[in-house]
């Protein structure tokens, strides 16, 4: 039972990450293709799933396809019950749907002027009286969340649920544009953003280069500040694995990183490390059972 998830680019698209993240954390079965969301082929790419016509779609093992995330993920939860999407607990279900249902239909003014981008942090923006109502808005109902909850910090519902995975890319828009919030909900964002499968995701957006960039905001720039900078480097091989750590193929593509020369099956395999080596365990295993040994 595998699905086939069509995505965006993950560097932008939000509604993708949402879709992405739903099948990651809840450790369903995909595979994952893109579509050409800044290239011009979005179009043609999404003719087999008409008529759905965004990002994400999913195509069910029977070939039946599913369009809009919360279509999915009600899909997901009815297919999957053993794996929480959403809350056990019936008051916290529903409220966690209604959180999903809002972000959905609302926050245009922040939407539309923060459009979500992972890699770097806007010194200076000035958001607008409406984001900050939407921020506003954002922060009543996390605080309503957490008060069905119980919950201080953490996933909004104890447990994490499709509630935090909707939130996500808000969570990028308040760290990315430097939005104020206060100082329990910035930790908030930042813990959503710190997920080894968000900055995986961060990672594989990082292998393209665009150019020029699609959201450009005429203001100076900071770090992203989940991972730090990467010391990783493209270079020459050989190396000193014989077998990339994702796929178990023969290398042919490396990487150094602390003077060290690492493997991989593909240039894929290599630059997502190359931007966050710290967020794949399967390459920190690596390392670790090749320097203890």
């Amino acid at each position: 039972m595998t699905y086939d998830l069509f995505i965006g680019d993950r560097l932008f698209s939000s509604w993708s990450m949402r879709g992405w993240l739903m099948l990651e954390k809840f450790n369903l079965p995909y595979r994952s293709h893109m579509t050409g969301l800044y290239s011009g082929t979005m179009a043609q790419d999404m003719e087999p799933l008409a008529p759905a016509r965004l990002v994400p779609a999913l195509r069910l093992p029977d070939d039946t396809v599913v369009g809009e995330s919360l279509a999915m993920a009600e899909t997901l939860a009815e297919r999957h019950p053993d794996a929480r999407l959403w809350p056990s607990d019936p008051t916290a279900r529903a409220t966690a749907r209604w959180l999903c249902a809002e972000m959905v239909a609302g926050f245009g003014a922040l939407r539309g002027e923060c459009p979500m981008q992972l890699l770097h942090v806007w010194q200076g923006f000035k958001p607008s009286d409406e984001t900050l109502a939407d921020l506003a808005r954002i922060e009543t109902l996390w605080a309503h969340a957490r008060g069905i909850s119980g919950t201080a910090q953490g996933p909004l519902f104890g447990a994490y649920s499709v509630a935090d995975v909707f939130y996500t890319p808000v969570a990028a828009r308040i760290i990315g544009y430097g939005l104020p919030v206060s100082e329990a909900n910035q930790a908030y964002c930042l813990d959503l953003l710190s997920d080894p499968i968000v900055r995986q995701w961060r990672a594989m957006g990082l292998t393209v280069q665009y150019e020029p960039f699609p959201y450009p905001q005429g203001l100076p720039s900071g770090s992203w500040p989940i991972g730090g900078v990467s010391s990783a480097k493209p270079v020459p091989g050989p190396s000193i694995n014989d077998a990339c750590p994702y796929s178990g193929n023969p290398v042919a593509d490396f990487l150094d990183l602390d003077g060290q020369c690492w493997g991989f099956c593909n240039p894929f395999c290599r630059d997502k490390t190359v931007a966050d080596p710290n967020a794949w365990p399967k390459f920190i295993a690596l390392r670790a059972a090749v320097n203890e040994t």
